[in-house]
């Protein structure tokens, strides 16, 4: 006869620790059931990844559940899952029916990451006992401490459990505990234990693996040969006596009253089952852990091999209650050797742990990997050229990510993978694209519509107004909505500029701070009510305003005051900068029509891509931030982004992102916008290169430059969108980058210790404006007739010693001289932002680098303060400040206050310069007198002289 099949004479189930769907399909586990007595299957991640990873038949099944909808790598897998489980369920159905609910089971694990969660095992458990629906089913729980209770409470509530990741006596005891006192909760509550079933599966080999390699060390350091006999004969003994011993506790725990009364009532026995039964040692039989635990009322998972082998060769006797005191000798002579079997057993409980956690790793990534290749453009493509140093540092952080769980803990709100300061506070950006309200937003887009605004204008700064400004400057006018307009400046030509482009009488204007507090979108607020309050009366002013906000600010107090049409309010979790995919980038994009469910569907890809069951490797977000991080320790924290003429603004939104987020504690990323692509001479070797695009957007001359600054050694990512409706995507995959960045760099990437320092000058100055009606004076280090030059004492002594003199050139000449290897040169204009000035800074700080090689930053304030302002006060010592501003030609006054828009600026400037002087950074300022045109020409010669 079958030795498989003939297991069921000796009371022994067998059950195959295999599964895969073409197997079922194909009908292959139905041949076993009937040719060798199968009555059950075991799944486990590793054999999950080995199916889906080593073929194609899962393919399809991906392609055909994607169809219907994205979804997260886990949810995907599950749902692969669950099908398998169930079709196998139902070929073992006829078994389970026939063997009257006493075997016949399939056993789908909890995800191994929930090995020390109870509650989330629990939840988990109870979900997919839901979801398979099969009575037949085992949901597997490991015997782990926070595992016990969690298996106590699923019997008690009815549910089949398989219990792994049992190896010691001991927790055995507990284990059973555990099901004896679920069963009687269950019977309390009414429940029918006849229908409850659950195996205790008691791991073999890996600890013969164990126990033997503990014995070599001391076999090969003892000098007895009698000692070394001794210990050999303990060689292959240990589990096989382990597991002896438990079965004689499984007999005394299922007898006597208490026993008697739960099968009273219809309860089954708790059954060991044998797992881990492949041989590890081809010293020993290939069937030793099969012939060695044949018993009654007992089950025997095997893998394929050793199921064949057992066919093959197995000798069959009732072998599990021979030599019991033989392995109670057994285990007291290992114990007399000075190994402890409880030390061996805890041990491989962690190391299961962990290899289970190490299994779903590989089975999310082919997983993940497979859903990428499903969607294919559907996701933004990104590839990394990072050079063989910068390459083989991304490839161990990557490992110690995976390894050490840090993407989940992340999406967990752990702290520890940061400062462990308050970084869980501020991660409401992981899930703010999956809670936004669309129906609520698209209401509102409606609403807006029909009330035929031609402009929306959004008052704001920073986080506030930078993501706002990606999707005015991106997406076109959309028909029968307004024109999406960002003010962010207190530079009143520029103030007048967006006034002269708008018709007051039917602008929607957005005032967005999620503070209430500050300066800029306040007094821009303030003067833009009073101007719509002219046109169309103060009763119905407060109809064309809209407030985004945290809850309970200052400005909803005002909005609320002054009746704004609608407040809107932001997460507190959810720091400026990280808002974009918030209310404070939706609402925007709602008044101006652009298709939030499109956008955030888009952003939703890139969150699952970048999901916490998305392993490191296989994980975008992930990837470019641990590249842009370990590029930043070795010195490349110059990040250049190089965006296309489609989604040319998306630097300024990331320049934030990046410089607040990084650049702190005298570390950080000095993010590089909108600087041309150079020659491969013109750089030094602190850079590194993002170039994003869509597809099909191509510039020759600049993609050749970036293949010879590749081949020259300098880091490089790209990035290619599939559309602008992808830019949601981006924005999810920079924050998750900069997140993971910030971890490598070891500073906390939600908080902005030194943004605070200008705005403390700022107010000082202004105060003292309200109050004498002038700002402090102060005396230039040098005055000319087109120019002031303004400074600290040491700065000006250190360039008066390097040349500077009477003369504009001279202090331009010996200030940019300070600018050296692995620096970068700041021009930071207080002036109006418009095309001719960009052009006009361009030109400059091109010049710049060509003639020093560093990296170059043209930056407007006050802009910039809530941007980058952050990284120059804060981050390294590396930058060298060209402050520049300018007589205004015609300020503008801010109701209800003295200080005007024009003095607020010159605070904001003096306050900034002195910060920067403060923290001991090289700074000039040149103030340029009389028409703003010429001063920029001249200033523009001036340098291109100085770096002559």
């Amino acid at each position: 006869m079958n030795p498989v099949k003939a297991l069921e004479n000796h009371g022994q189930a067998v059950w195959l620790d295999f599964l895969a769907r073409g197997f079922i399909a194909k009908g292959d586990l139905k041949r076993l059931i009937d040719s060798d007595g199968v009555k059950g299957v075991t799944s486990n991640p590793s054999i999950f990844e080995k199916a889906i990873d080593s073929s194609d038949e899962y393919d399809a099944p991906i392609g055909q559940a994607l169809k219907k909808g994205d979804r997260p790598v886990a949810e995907l897998f599950e749902h692969l899952a669950v099908e398998d489980i169930h079709h196998a369920a139902e070929v073992l159905g006829p078994v389970y029916e026939h063997l009257a609910g006493q075997d016949g089971f399939v056993s789908l694990e909890v995800s191994p990451y929930l090995a020390m969660d109870t509650k989330g095992s629990v939840a988990e458990a109870k979900r997919l006992w839901k979801e398979v629906d099969r009575k037949n089913l085992m949901v597997k729980v490991p015997a782990t401490a926070p595992g016990l209770p969690a298996i106590e409470q699923l019997i008690g509530e009815g549910i089949n459990i398989n219990i792994t990741l049992l190896f010691s006596q001991k927790v055995y005891l507990k284990v059973a505990e555990a099901y004896l006192a679920g069963l009687e909760k269950y019977i309390a509550k009414g429940g029918d234990p006849s229908h409850v079933a659950s195996v205790a599966s008691f791991f073999v080999s890996r600890i013969d693996t164990a126990v033997d390699k503990q014995l070599d060390d001391k076999i090969a350091r003892a000098n007895d040969p009698t000692e070394k006999e001794r210990l050999a004969a303990l060689k292959g003994k240990v589990a096989i006596a382990n597991a002896k011993l438990a079965y004689q506790e499984y007999k005394r725990l299922f007898s006597g009253p208490r026993w008697d009364r739960l099968a009273a009532k219809g309860a089954k026995p708790q059954r060991l089952l044998w797992a881990s039964t492949g041989t590890k040692n081809k010293d020993y039989s290939d069937v030793l852990y099969v012939e060695e635990l044949i018993g009654p009322n007992t089950v025997n998972t095997m893998p394929p091999a050793t199921l064949d082998a057992f066919r093959d060769h197995g000798k069959l006797r009732d072998s599990l209650e021979e030599n019991v005191e033989e392995a109670k000798q057994i285990l007291a002579e290992l114990e007399k050797s000075g190994i402890s079997l409880d030390a061996i057993t805890a041990e491989l409980v962690k190391d299961g742990v962990k290899l289970f956690a190490d299994a779903a790793d590989k089975l999310y990534g082919a997983v993940a990997h497979k859903r990428a290749a499903v969607l294919g453009t559907g996701i933004d493509h990104q590839a990394l050229a990072l050079g063989n140093e910068l390459g083989k540092a991304v490839e161990k952080s990557t490992e110690d990510w995976r390894a050490s769980a840090k993407i989940r803990k992340l999406w967990h709100h752990d702290k520890s993978i940061w400062t462990g300061d308050d970084e869980n506070k501020w991660l409401g950006w992981l899930t703010s694209p999956a809670t936004a309200d669309i129906a609520d937003y698209e209401d509102f887009s409606h609403r807006v519509k029909g009330q035929h605004f031609t402009d929306a204008v959004v008052l704001g700064m920073g986080g506030s107004s930078l993501g706002p400004e990606v999707l005015a400057q991106t997406f076109d006018k959309q028909p029968g909505f307004p024109k999406l307009h960002v003010l962010d400046s207190t530079d009143p030509a520029q103030i007048r500029a967006l006034q002269a482009q708008i018709n007051l009488a039917d602008t929607l204007f957005i005032v967005s701070s999620k503070s209430g507090s500050t300066t800029e979108p306040n007094v821009m607020k303030d003067y833009f009510f009073e101007r719509v309050s002219e046109t169309i009366g103060a009763e119905k002013a407060g109809h064309r305003f809209i407030a985004v906000t945290d809850p309970g600010s200052l400005l909803q107090k005002v909005a609320t005051k002054q009746g704004f049409a609608r407040i809107f309010h932001g997460d507190p979790a959810i720091g400026g900068r990280y808002s974009v995919l918030s209310p404070f980038g939706l609402v925007p994009a709602a008044a101006a029509g652009i298709d939030l469910r499109m956008l955030l569907t888009h952003a939703l890809t890139m969150v699952r891509s970048c999901g916490p069951d998305v392993p490191p490797r296989e994980n975008p977000g992930v990837q470019l931030g641990l590249a842009m991080g370990l590029a930043g320790l070795e010195g490349r924290d110059k990040v250049t982004i190089l965006s296309s003429s489609k989604i040319a603004d998306f630097g300024a939104w990331a320049e934030q992102l990046i410089a607040e987020s990084t650049g702190k504690d005298g570390k950080g990323l000095i993010p590089i916008d909108g600087e041309t692509l150079g020659d491969v001479a013109q750089y030094g070797h602190d850079r590194f290169f993002i170039d994003i695009r869509t597809e099909g957007e191509s510039d020759a001359d600049h993609d050749s430059k970036l293949a010879a600054l590749e081949k020259a050694g300098h880091p490089v990512a790209r990035i290619v969108m599939k559309s602008i409706d992808h830019i949601g995507q981006e924005f999810f995959r920079f924050e998750m980058a900069i997140a993971v960045a910030g971890a490598v760099l070891g500073i906390n990437p939600f908080n902005q210790p030194d943004v605070e320092a200008a705005k403390v000058k700022t107010r000082e100055l202004t105060a003292a404006f309200e109050k004498s009606g002038s700002l402090p004076r102060e005396e230039p280090a040098v005055s000319t007739d087109t120019a002031d030059i303004y400074t600290d004492e040491k700065n000006a002594a250190a360039l008066r010693k390097a040349g500077a003199n009477g003369d504009l050139g001279s202090w331009l000449k010996a200030h940019l001289a300070r600018s050296g290897t692995d620096d970068y040169v700041a021009l930071l204009a207080y002036i109006e932002r418009n095309a001719a000035h960009i052009g006009s800074l361009q030109h400059m700080r091109l010049a710049v680098r060509d003639r020093r090689h560093v990296a170059t930053c043209a930056e407007f304030g006050p802009r910039f303060q809530h941007s980058t302002g952050q990284a120059y006060k804060g981050g390294p010592d590396s930058g060298v400040f060209l402050q520049i501003t300018a007589d205004d030609d015609k300020d503008l006054a801010v109701p209800g206050q003295k200080a005007s828009f024009g003095v607020i600026k010159a605070a904001q400037a003096r306050g900034d310069l002195s910060v920067l002087a403060e923290r001991g950074r090289r700074a000039l300022r040149v103030h340029l007198k009389g028409d703003l045109t010429s001063g920029l020409k001249m200033l523009d010669a001036a340098i291109a002289e100085a770096l002559n």
